[in-house]
C-alpha cells in the first residue's frame, strides 16, 4: 500500500513538472530553442557535461555558435529546463543586443550570479543601480590616458625582459603551452600598471616581513585559482595543501592591498599613474562626493585584476595559435609592423594608432573566440523583442518580467548576417572602416561596456607585434599527430574549455628568431 501511495505521488510529481515545463515554453510563445532536464546556465553548471536532453553542458553554447539559431530561423531562441523550471532567452540580433545594452534599467545586469566574486569587496562588476554609478563614477578615472602610456611601456619592458631573460635570445623556442608564456606576460603588465609593482621574469623571490609568500607569488595565485575560490566553501579550503595555498594567497594579496592603501594614505604624493594610485586619488573625495571603503577599493582592484589578465592571457594564445596555423596571415602582419616599427627598434607608444593590422588581428582573434562568451541580464518588465526571421517575417517575442535574457556573443560574432564567411580567420574584416560595431561585442556595450577595453588593446598590440617582429611563429610538430590534416590540426589546437572564461587548452608553438 505504501509503495503504490509513493508510486502514485511520484507519477503526479512528474506530471506537475511536465505541466510546469509545457507552461515555461508558452510563456515565450514557444520559441524554438534548448530543451533540457537541468540548466547549466550557473557557475556551477560550468562542470556539468554535454547530454542530449539532460543538460547542455558548459562549453555547447560556444561550440554551437550560430547554429541553432539557424535551425530556429531565427535569432532569439528560448533554453527551457525542468531543474529549476526556468526560461532563458538567448539573444544573436544585433538590434536587439543593442536595445538591451542601450535601456540599462529594463534589462539591468543579475548580480545574483555576482555575488561570489565579492570575497574581497563589493565592486563594479556585481553591483547595480545606484551602488554601481558609485563604482563607476569614481573607477573609470583610473583608466586615464597616461595609464595605457604606462601600460605601453611596461609591456614593451616586460617582452624585452622576455627575450632576454626567459629566452635568452635564443635563435629557436619551444614552448608545449603558449599560456605558459601569456599569462606571465599580462600578470608583469598588470601588476605594474594596475598596482604600482615592477616585476620581472626570474625576480621577487624575497618575502617580505609579515606576510608568508611574494607579492608576485600571491597575484599569480589570485589570477590564476578564482574558481576554487568561488565554487568552494570556506571549510573546503583547510583540507588539502593545495587549498591552503590558494586560501592563504588570497589572504596575501589583501594584506598587500591593505599595506599599500595605508602606505599612500600616509606617505608625501608621488605622481603614479597605476590603477590602483588612480583609483585611491579618485576615491580621495572633496568632503561632498561618496566614497569607497577599504574593502570595496580592494574589491574593484581585484576586479580590475581578474579582468586584466586571464581573459588578454587566453586571447593572445588564441591569437598565435591562429597566427601558427594561417602562415600567409603572420606574414602580412609582419610585412606591416615593419612598415611601421623599424631599424628594430622598440615601438613606442605614437606608433599604436599606426598599427592597424595588430589590432585587426586581435580584433578578429576575439571575434572567433570571445573571452566572456555570454552576457547575463535580466528584464524588468514584461516587454516583447520584435524580430526579422530566416524567411523575412516579422517575429514578437514577448519577455516577462524576471527572464534572464542572455546575450550570445559567439552566436553574434558568428552570425552570416554581420559577417562573411564567419568560421574563417580574416583579419582584413576589420581593415576596412565600414566593419558593423553593433555585431562586435567583446567588451560588452552601452554603459555597462568593459572599463578596461583600451588597456587590454595596448598591451596586446605591444606583444602581438613585438613577439611578430622578431619571431616567426609555426605549430609544434609531434609525432603522434604527423599525419592530420588542416582541419584536424586547427580543432586540435583550438580545442577550449570555459570557465570564467574562455580558455585553449593547449597551444604547442615553436618561435625561431627571424634574420
Amino acid at each position: 500500500m505504501f509503495g503504490q501511495l509513493l508510486s502514485l505521488l511520484a507519477v503526479i510529481y512528474v506530471i506537475r513538472r511536465a505541466i510546469l515545463f509545457r507552461r515555461s515554453a508558452r510563456s515565450l510563445g514557444n520559441l524554438p530553442g534548448y530543451r533540457v532536464f537541468v540548466n547549466t546556465n550557473t557557475i556551477y553548471g560550468l562542470f556539468m557535461p554535454k547530454i542530449r536532453g539532460f543538460s547542455q553542458g558548459a562549453s555547447s553554447f560556444y561550440l554551437d555558435k550560430h547554429s541553432v539559431y539557424a535551425w530556429a530561423g531565427c535569432d532569439i531562441v528560448a533554453h527551457v529546463s525542468v531543474f529549476p523550471d526556468k526560461v532563458d532567452i538567448f539573444v544573436a540580433d544585433a538590434n536587439v543586443i543593442k536595445e538591451i545594452t542601450t535601456y540599462r534599467a529594463r534589462f539591468p545586469k543579475p548580480v545574483d550570479y555576482y555575488d561570489s566574486l565579492s570575497f574581497f569587496g563589493y565592486n563594479v562588476v556585481a553591483s547595480e543601480g545606484e551602488a554601481w554609478k558609485k563604482y563607476r563614477k569614481i573607477c573609470a578615472p583610473s583608466f586615464s590616458e597616461r595609464n595605457n602610456r604606462l601600460v605601453w611601456d611596461e609591456a614593451v619592458m616586460t617582452m624585452n625582459d622576455i627575450f632576454d631573460n626567459a629566452w635568452e635570445n635564443k635563435e629557436r623556442v619551444v614552448v608545449d603551452n603558449f599560456l605558459d608564456i601569456t599569462l606571465p606576460v599580462t600578470l608583469s603588465i598588470i601588476s605594474v600598471a594596475g598596482f604600482g609593482h615592477k616585476m620581472t621574469w626570474k625576480g621577487d623571490k624575497i618575502i617580505p616581513q609579515g606576510h608568508q609568500m611574494t607579492f608576485k607569488d600571491s597575484l599569480y595565485i589570485v589570477a590564476t585559482h578564482v574558481i576554487p575560490k568561488v565554487v568552494l566553501p570556506e571549510w573546503v579550503m583547510s583540507l588539502s595543501s593545495k587549498t591552503r595555498q590558494i586560501d592563504l594567497g588570497f589572504k596575501e594579496l589583501r594584506s598587500y592591498m591593505v599595506g599599500m592603501i595605508e602606505t599612500r594614505k600616509n606617505s608625501e604624493k608621488v605622481e603614479r599613474h597605476d590603477l590602483f594610485s588612480n583609483l585611491l586619488e579618485a576615491n580621495s573625495g572633496d568632503g561632498e562626493t561618496e566614497t569607497l571603503s577599504a574593502d570595496e577599493l580592494i574589491g574593484n582592484i581585484f576586479i580590475f585584476l581578474l579582468a586584466g589578465h586571464e581573459t588578454t592571457a587566453h586571447t593572445l594564445g588564441y591569437t598565435f595559435a591562429l597566427l601558427a596555423l594561417y602562415q600567409d596571415e603572420q606574414e602580412k602582419l609582419y610585412q606591416h609592423i615593419k612598415s611601421i616599427v623599424k631599424d628594430n627598434r622598440a615601438p613606442v607608444y605614437s606608433d599604436m594608432p599606426l598599427l592597424t593590422r595588430t589590432l585587426a588581428v586581435f580584433y578578429e582573434t576575439l571575434r572567433m573566440f570571445p573571452s566572456v562568451t555570454h552576457i547575463p541580464k535580466r528584464s524588468a518588465e514584461d516587454t516583447l523583442f520584435t524580430i526579422i526571421n530566416a524567411k523575412n517575417e516579422m517575429v514578437t517575442v514577448p519577455v516577462p518580467k524576471g527572464t534572464d535574457v542572455s546575450i550570445d556573443v559567439p552566436g553574434l560574432h558568428n552570425n552570416p548576417k554581420y559577417w562573411d564567411d564567419p568560421l574563417t580567420f580574416k583579419p582584413d574584416r576589420f581593415m576596412k572602416p565600414d566593419w558593423n560595431r553593433d555585431a562586435f561585442l567583446p567588451f560588452s556595450g552601452g554603459p555597462r561596456a568593459c572599463l578596461g577595453r583600451r588597456f587590454a588593446e595596448t598591451e596586446s598590440v605591444v606583444v602581438i607585434s613585438m613577439l611578430i617582429s622578431q619571431y616567426k611563429i609555426t605549430v609544434k610538430e609531434e609525432p603522434q599527430f604527423a599525419n592530420e590534416s588542416f582541419e584536424m590540426r586547427k580543432e586540435r589546437l583550438f580545442k577550449s574549455t570555459r570557465l570564467l572564461t574562455l580558455t585553449p587548452i593547449k597551444v604547442p608553438l615553436v618561435l625561431t628568431r627571424r634574420t
